[in-house]
């Protein structure tokens, strides 16, 4: 299927990228049942892939604005193959696409960052999509880290115990094995990987992921209520299609 957006080919690498760091979006097709679907109830089906969708507004248009300042850009790495038409109109015109591959969540997390990196990029970051208020600084934050002279992976942690976005110049796989994937552990046994295998790490404020009904209030407090999360030590990004969203539901 077609795309209104580049659709990067590992096979055709840029050194023209080299200084450039990937911001990279990992992103399901926002089809009604098959995104966000813990967040059903308290949202139905429909209206979680259409917050998914606002979702994927903010978080890109927020890398957007990074990139704009230059020293990085915007990718969404997606699934599944074949339904890249349904990002037509969602992310800014800057941003290129490139699928993901692999079953497991660790190796398709490593695979995309082969891959983004083999297109030439000179560092990569994986970012999540469940993000969208996530401060503008934590993005600039890694660019810059991964900007310096020497090897070393950025890790930006979650609330929860997972993490927001793992940012590298080399493709080390230690990072994304032996991890205990969608539990709270996931965020210290990735740091004890990274450690272990002798990498520089540098953590990144903590922040958090709407994936339950229980961060969904903490969203709808921050947006609608101006109510910094209690973890946070910084105001987050201003995620107008999110609000807009929320603010909607709440008229009803």
């Amino acid at each position: 299927m077609s795309s209104q957006y580049e659709i990067l080919d590992t096979a055709q690498r840029d050194e023209a990228r080299g200084s450039l760091c990937a911001l990279a979006v990992m992103a399901k097709a926002p089809r009604a049942g098959k995104v966000k679907t813990r967040l059903a109830p308290p949202l139905t089906l429909e209206e979680s892939a259409a917050l998914n969708i606002c979702f994927l507004k903010d978080t890109t248009n927020n890398i957007a604005n990074v990139a704009e300042k230059g020293g990085a850009a915007g990718l969404v790495c997606y699934t599944p193959v074949g339904d890249e038409a349904a990002f037509d109109g969602l992310l800014p015109e800057s941003f290129q696409l490139i699928p993901q591959r692999r079953e497991a969540f660790g190796e398709r997390l490593h695979a995309a960052a082969v891959d983004i990196l083999a297109c030439g990029f000179g560092s990569v970051c994986l970012i999540d999509s469940d993000s969208p208020t996530l401060p503008t600084f934590a993005l600039q934050q890694a660019v810059d880290e991964l900007a310096r002279e020497g090897d070393r992976v950025v890790l930006g942690g979650s609330h929860d115990g997972g993490y927001y976005l793992i940012g590298m110049k080399r493709a080390h796989a230690e990072p994304f094995q032996n991890i205990t994937w969608s539990t709270e552990k996931v965020y210290a046994e990735t740091v004890r990987q990274i450690r272990n295998a002798e990498i520089e790490l540098v953590e990144l404020p903590v922040w958090y992921d709407v994936d339950d009904g229980a961060t969904l209030a903490v969203l709808e407090q921050e947006l609608l209520e101006d109510k910094r999360p209690s973890f946070a030590s910084a105001d987050g990004y201003d995620a107008k299609a999110s609000r807009d969203f929320l603010r909607a539901r709440v008229s009803k």
